[in-house]
Formats: C-alpha cells, structure tokens, sequence
C-alpha cells in the first residue's frame, strides 16, 4: 500500500533526514532563519561565498535564495550556488524580496529567475509584482491581501513551471494547475522580523526530502509553520515573547499534531 503523505509525515520524515539546508539569506535573518530551521528538525548553513557556494551546494539537500540585503558579490555567490544545486539536482527556493524596490533588485530577480527555480516564496505584493501586476508595496513589506495574489501566483507558476507560494494570513500554494489554502499562524508574526525569510529556508528543508514533489513539500513546510504559528500566538503576551515560544513550538510540533491541527485545503 502506497504511503500517504500528509504534513505530518514528510515531518517525520524530515526530522529523520535532517536535511542540509543552504540558506543565502540577509543579514537580518540569518540567525533567525538557523534557530527555527535547528528546531524544526533541518541542519542549516549559511554559505554564501562565491569561492564556495556552488561547491557547497553540490552536497546540500536544498538551497535558499533570499535577496534581503543584495550586493554583487552575494549576487555571485547565489547565482554560483545555483549552478552547484541545478548540476547535481537539488531543488532551490527563491525569495525574491523587495524585488521591485531598486534597479540592483529587478535586475537581480530577473537573472535569477532565468535560473529556473524550483520553488518561489514572496508575500502577496511580491507575487503580483513579479506576475506583472501592479502592487500596493512599501518597501518588503506586502500591503496586498494573499486572495488578490492568487491568481498572479497561478499565472507565475505556469510562465516558470515551478511552484508559487504566497504566505500571508492565510498561504496560497499553486503548481499553475493545482492549489491549496493553509490558514493559522498569528497576528504577532509580522510584528517579529525575519519569520518569512525563515519560512523559506523551512521550505528549502521540506524540498530536500521530497525533491520530485516540490508541491507537498512546501504545503507542508507552510502548515509547520501556521500550526507553530498558532499555537504559540495563544500562549504569549507580545512579539518578543512570541518569538521565543514559536521556536518551542517548531520543535514541539510532531507528526501527528500537524496533521491533527493543520488547516489545509486543497482546491
């Protein structure tokens, strides 16, 4: 009998694996982005030099790719570590933050998209941005609702043959033909910096252990998240003390308490 791979599963799995997981990401997130990925169950390393990131990438599980804080040198290393995962077949996660924001980002964001990766993360007005619409944006933070990217997401998906995620109040997840809504998490997460930078290198550890299902993957790095998310927007008294319990609660979230708890619908 086939095995049913539901959140909590490729959870369990993933602990199991305890997959390398290359994060180039900002400044700001790196260490943020290692504790939650050190609880959820992954391994990360932030290895962003171009004298070794395509090495690197080679014998990863996943990469991430974040532009948060962009430089030509870093720009050199990401597309570097792309080349390392592309030759031996890892998946790769883009985060396009900000990408509209500045010259240095488009031209960023569109080489890197020529790449061809596997997976793409942003919140609603970096989708639509990167669809070709025209968003409500301030800086990197999204001031568009996740329902009105939606159908940018969809559109996006099909021109880069990849998976969309749109993360928000509730995430959108589309492969340009299926689709899935994971709602949870809490009010307090945008006030914590870093959690979505974060979120895609939990995305990156997912993929690595379902490299042929990119789709599952990332619903179920999202539902991880939501499902922490929640839980510990009950048990604390503001932002500082959410962040603390959050990374508790990645780590105390099983495989049978995602499943029981994730809110995911399939469209």
């Amino acid at each position: 009998m086939q095995k049913t791979e539901t959140p909590g599963t490729l959870l369990t799995d993933m602990r199991v694996t305890a997959p390398l997981v290359q994060c180039i990401t900002n400044y700001v997130a790196m260490n943020v982005a290692a504790n939650v990925l050190l609880a959820a169950g992954a391994s990360p390393a932030m290895v962003h030099a171009t004298e070794e990131a395509g090495q690197f990438a080679g014998f990863a599980g996943a990469l991430t790719v974040n532009i948060g804080t962009l430089s030509p040198d870093w720009v050199a290393g990401m597309k570097a570590a792309i080349g390392g995962a592309t030759a031996a077949r890892r998946p790769w996660v883009l985060d396009p933050v900000a990408h509209f924001a500045t010259d240095l980002r488009r031209r960023a964001t569109a080489e890197l998209l020529a790449l061809g990766p596997s997976i793409i993360r942003g919140n609603a007005s970096e989708i639509i941005a990167l669809a070709g619409g025209v968003s409500n944006a301030r800086g990197v933070d999204s001031r568009d609702p996740v329902e009105q990217a939606e159908a940018a997401a969809g559109r996006l998906a099909k021109k880069q043959r990849c998976i969309v995620a749109v993360t928000g109040a509730t995430d959108f997840v589309t492969d340009g033909t299926r689709a899935a809504r994971i709602a949870g998490g809490s009010s307090l997460m945008p006030k914590v910096t870093a959690l979505g930078c974060s979120l895609t290198c939990l995305v990156g550890a997912y993929a690595a252990i379902r490299p042929d299902d990119p789709f599952d993957a990332t619903i179920a790095a999202l539902a991880h998240f939501a499902v922490a998310g929640e839980q510990a927007g009950k048990q604390s008294q503001g932002p500082g003390s959410f962040a603390v319990r959050f990374v508790d609660l990645l780590a105390e979230v099983d495989g049978a308490m995602l499943d029981n708890r994730a809110r995911v619908v399939r469209l």
